[in-house]
Order: C-alpha cells, then sequence, then structure tokens
C-alpha cells in the first residue's frame, strides 16, 4: 500500500495471474483501491512487528485514523481464496475517509462489469469474480459531536464499489475483498474478515518464532525474511524474482522486464538464507520443486521456470497501456527464457550441495539427474553464453565459467558422500581446466582484476559472487574488489557492469555481494562498515518500511526496476549472516 492509502498494484489471485488494480502501469484505466480521510492528512507507516501486516496511521486536523492492512491468511495457512481486509480504527477526534474499490482492464485486456447479487454487487473481470465487503463493527464515543458515533455508507456503482467512513475514538470498520478466479466465491462477513486479520497476525507471528537470528541489523534482515517469505508460490515452492513486471530499471523508462517468474539462480540464494536461519519447510519445498520441474522438463536445467513450474517460450507480448508515469513499454513474459546461461549448473548444484549439506538425503533418480547435469556442464562449460545479466551478445563470460567450475566441484562433493553416482573425477578434472582457463584468459594484470570476459578491460560486479562461491577469496580476488569499487561505485552502491551508469540505476544486489565478498576475503572491518551504510547510512536503498527494489537512481535515491526484489532482499540477508558468522567464529 502506498503512503496515501491506495493499493495501485493487486494481481489476483496469485502474483503472476491477472492483475485487476494496476494503476501502477495504467494510470488511467488500470484500477486501484482506495482507502484515506478526505481532507489533508500526514503519514506514519510500520509493519506489524514479527509480520507482513502493514499499520498506516493518518493524522487530519479533525483527528487520527490507523488502517491496518493484510492478504489473509486461513487457519492452516494459505487461503483458498484471495482475501484482503483493511481495518479502520479511530484514534482520536472525527476522520472521514472515503474508500473506492476500482477494478480495471487488466492491463488493457478485459473489461471489468458489476453484477447485483443476494450478497451484494460482484466485480467481474477476465475471470475473476471479486466481492467487496464492509462493516461497521465497533461504533466508538461521538467525543461530544452532534452526530453520534461512527457512520458507514456504501453506493455500488458501474464499476466501483465506494465507501464513505466515519471514524472517531474507538470506532472500528472493516473494508476489504475475496476473490477467485473461474470458481464459485464465498463472501465472509465483515466480522468474519475482521477476525481473519487477527489470526493472520498470529500465524506469522507463529512463523517468525522458527527462524533464528540474534545478529546486527536485525530489522532489516527479519523484514527482508518476511518479504522473501511473501514471495514463496506456496502451492509449488518457487519462490517469485519480484512480484512486479515492466517497473524500467532505466531512469528514462527502457529496460522493462516481466519478473513474475522462479530464476534458478534466486532459488539458490534463497536456500542459502532460509537454511542459515534454521528453517526446513521452505528450503525442502523449493529444493523438490525445482528438482521436480527440471526432472518434467527432461533437460538440463533452464533459465527459469512459470511460478507452476512450466517452462515459459520466449513469447512477449506487449500490452498497449502507458507503463510508469506513460514510460512503457508493458510486457508480459520474458525472452530470456531461451537463452543459454551457463550459470545455471553453478545455481542448481548450489541449491543441491545445500541441501544435502544441512541433511537432506537424495532420492535416486535425483541423483542420477544430477549426474547428467553434470557431463553436460563439463561438455558445455567451453561455450559462448549469455552470461548472468541475460544480455543479447554471447561471450565467454568469467562468471559464466566460474560458475560452471562450481557446479562441477558441488558434483564431486555429492558423489563422495554417495548422494551421486558414478565415478567423480571427470567432473574434478574438468573443474581444474576451468580454473586454469580463467586465470589464464579472464585476468588482467593491468588492471589487478578479472575482467568482464577475455580481451577486454570492463568489469563485472558479478565476480562478487565467486568470492562467495569459493572460487577465489585470495589476493586476486580482492584486488578485483577495489578494481570494482573504483569503476563501478556510485558511494555505497555498485553498477552491474562497466557502462551501465549510462543506462540504468545501481543493482542493490551487487552492493551486498561486496559485503558478503569483503568479508570472505579477510576484509571484515570494510564488511561492516559497508553494510551499516548500506541498511543504516543515509544512501541506504531501504523505503521506510524496510523494502527494496532491484535498482536505485544513486544521484536521487528514486527506485529502480521491478519490487520488491528478491535477489535484493537475499543479497542483504546473506551479507548479514556472512558478517555476523565470522566476526563470532560460526
Amino acid at each position: 500500500m502506498a503512503r496515501d492509502g491506495r493499493i495501485d498494484w493487486m494481481p489476483l489471485p496469485d502474483v503472476d495471474a491477472a492483475v485487476p488494480f494496476a494503476a501502477l502501469l495504467d494510470a488511467e484505466d488500470g484500477g486501484c483501491l482506495e482507502l484515506a480521510p478526505v481532507e489533508p492528512f500526514e503519514v506514519e507507516r510500520e509493519y506489524v512487528r514479527h509480520t507482513d501486516v502493514l499499520t498506516t496511521t493518518f493524522r487530519t486536523a479533525s483527528g487520527a485514523v490507523r488502517v491496518t492492512d493484510a492478504l489473509t491468511t486461513g487457519v492452516a495457512g494459505r487461503l483458498p481464496w484471495a482475501e484482503l481486509a483493511r481495518r479502520v480504527e479511530g484514534l482520536e477526534g472525527r476522520v472521514r475517509l472515503r474508500a473506492s474499490v476500482r477494478p480495471g482492464t487488466c492491463l488493457g485486456t478485459a473489461a471489468p462489469w458489476v453484477r447485483a447479487t443476494t450478497e451484494g454487487a460482484l466485480l467481474r473481470v477476465d475471470g475473476l469474480t471479486t466481492a467487496v465487503v464492509a462493516g461497521l463493527l465497533e461504533p466508538g464515543r461521538d467525543g461530544g459531536g452532534a452526530d453520534g458515533g461512527a457512520r458507514l455508507e456504501r453506493e455500488d456503482r458501474e464499476r466501483e464499489v465506494v465507501l464513505d467512513l466515519e471514524a472517531c475514538e474507538g470506532s472500528r470498520h472493516v473494508v476489504g475483498l475475496v476473490a477467485t478466479e473461474q470458481e464459485p466465491l464465498w463472501v465472509p462477513s465483515a466480522s468474519d474478515l475482521d477476525a481473519d486479520l487477527d489470526r493472520t497476525v498470529e500465524n506469522w507471528r507463529t512463523w517468525t518464532r522458527t527462524f533464528l537470528w540474534d545478529g546486527p541489523w536485525d530489522e532489516a534482515v527479519r523484514r527482508s525474511a518476511l518479504l522473501l517469505k511473501l514471495l514463496l508460490h506456496s502451492p509449488s515452492g518457487a519462490m517469485a524474482a519480484a512480484a512486479t513486471t515492466s517497473l524500467p530499471e532505466d531512469p528514462s523508462g527502457t529496460k522493462c522486464w516481466d519478473y513474475r517468474f522462479a530464476w534458478v539462480r534466486d532459488s539458490a540464494y534463497s536456500l542459502e538464507a532460509l537454511l542459515r536461519f534454521g528453517l526446513r519447510e521452505e528450503p525442502h519445498a523449493a529444493v523438490s520443486w525445482l528438482l521436480r520441474t527440471i526432472r518434467q522438463d527432461g533437460q538440463v536445467p533452464e533459465v527459469f521456470y512459470s511460478l507452476g513450474g512450466e517452462v515459459p517460450d520466449d513469447d512477449v507480448t506487449e500490452l498497449q497501456v502507458p507503463g510508469w508515469r506513460g514510460a512503457g513499454p508493458v510486457v508480459r513474459g520474458n525472452a530470456a527464457a531461451s537463452q543459454l546461461q551457463l550459470g545455471v549448473y553453478g545455481d542448481l548444484f548450489s541449491v543441491v550441495k545445500l541441501y544435502v549439506d544441512a541433511g537432506g538425503v537424495l532420492d535416486a533418480e535425483t541423483g542420477r539427474l544430477l549426474a547428467a547435469t553434470a557431463d553436460a556442464a563439463c561438455d558445455r562449460w567451453r561455450q559462448r553464453d549469455a552470461g548472468m545479466w541475460e544480455l543479447h551478445e554471447a561471450r565467454h563470460y568469467t562468471t559464466s565459467k566460474m560458475g560452471c567450475w562450481l557446479a562441477l566441484t558441488a558434483a564431486v562433493h555429492l558423489a563422495e558422500l554417495g548422494q551421486v553416482p558414478g565415478d567423480p573425477s571427470r567432473w574434478r578434472s574438468e573443474a581444474e581446466l576451468v580454473r586454469a582457463w580463467v586465470a589464464e584468459h579472464c585476468w588482467s594484470e593491468e588492471l589487478g582484476a578479472y575482467t568482464w570476459y577475455p580481451g577486454t578491460d570492463d568489469l563485472d560486479a558479478s565476480v562478487l559472487l565467486h568470492a562467495i562461491s569459493g572460487f577465489d577469496r585470495g589476493e586476486r580476488m580482492s584486488s578485483t574488489l577495489d578494481a570494482l569499487r573504483r569503476e563501478l561505485s556510485h558511494g555505497p552502491h555498485l553498477y552491474r557492469y562497466t557502462g551501465a551508469a549510462a543506462e540504468e540505476g545501481t543493482f542493490v544486489a551487487c552492493s551486498f555481494w561486496m559485503v558478503s565478498a569483503l568479508q570472505l576475503c579477510g576484509r571484515g572491518e570494510e564488511a561492516r562498515a559497508l553494510m551499516d551504510a548500506l541498511v543504516d547510512g543515509e544512501d541506504s536503498a531501504l523505503n521506510d518500511v524496510g523494502v527494496l527494489a532491484e535498482m536505485v537512481d544513486p544521484a536521487t535515491g528514486h527506485w529502480l526496476g521491478n519490487l520488491p526484489q528478491a535477489l535484493s532482499h537475499l543479497a542483504l540477508v546473506n551479507a548479514a549472516i556472512t558478517v555476523h558468522e565470522h566476526a563470532t567464529g560460526g
């Protein structure tokens, strides 16, 4: 929810589904949910402690109210429908508010309409059935007013539902909606919705009690973990890279991508974070989803999958809506689906190695799949690819080769544990060949750094990931960190690669990867100072409630790219854990 009480982006019923509330990308016809005082107000926001339930306090000249927002959960976890509850509590004085539920055209693909039923007006759009629920549960005290306590009036219009509320001290209203897709809809009462909100708070607190963290940067780490939990697609175990599409990475309004897919890379980093928190259910679900999906595809790992586990095609549909502040284009789909990215081998084996080292045991079919995948990495590491950054020109990217080294060394480790069948001698031999090739072709004595690819003086911040992977934590990597900070930094932030400053913002995850790399290269004081600057400093990319986007314009502090960005929060969490573990000898 924005600071003005609007919800301008809400896919239903899942993050990759239709978007009936999409004013974020289509200000005219996108649709939104509104709830705010009718007179000027000041705003304070915070999450209910240890939850993903947001509270917003509005203060006006006539009084104050608190709005509590939650996507609610059921007795056994995820509800079989989508449900948003918005509780309005009068704190002092009398405050008039207006709420509206106005679905849009699902990014120009459908027309909303209203149908009157015995349960009230139903809003329908693109297979979705949505009901607006509202009620006054506590009238409160009139505060000396002449017209009594709190009030609620509803008007069902042609394409929206409008609610006029008046709150006073002690009053409690509930406004919300429920939605299903191509199935019947159960419409709860206002008191049911209110109870669902309370249960959701307790469900979140129960979950947060299951993960272990007693280190520094507590608020940022816990908030990141909670946001990552929201990005987990509970029916499958997949993690969405972000909850949005087409928010531009370039301040001028280009580089618009759809991130509502599950990248293997993000699964690897999320597993590391979740396991280090002592969690079990989410890592198991993520690993099982990934391996099951790869087996169903019957091939080597793809770069990413749909949240349901399907292999996406590389078709990209450009939707005929204006985009963020008219920047456009707005797209559905991602053309990177068909790319060769050799780093995905390292991502896959990193996931499995972490799982096994934490106590997991592989089934026989998975072991055979991984043996075949390791053989494929042996055969393919010499090829050009699109690299981690999914670029259009295929090259021998340094980090791609390092990713293959990670895959092969992890395969050897798993074979020696008896988890993967076969003789690992080939994998061990090829891993050494990869290391030698990188040393010969990807190191620049003049720059004192690993370069982006052979034959260039350009640098790539994703090399930082291979201080983390263990490829190199010695003098060469330490020198590379200095070169990256000289060439790619803007304050505490880093651009992705040489030349990126001319076309996009700094990449939030890179800055936190630098923290981890500094720590692992024996430069702990620098790591901690950088982490302090990124989390608590005046140039921090975190907003007022601890959310991170993909990029930030370092000149203005404005966000760029899709959000909340899983990779950014994963990098923050893993950086905090890395620094803390080394400081405490963990």
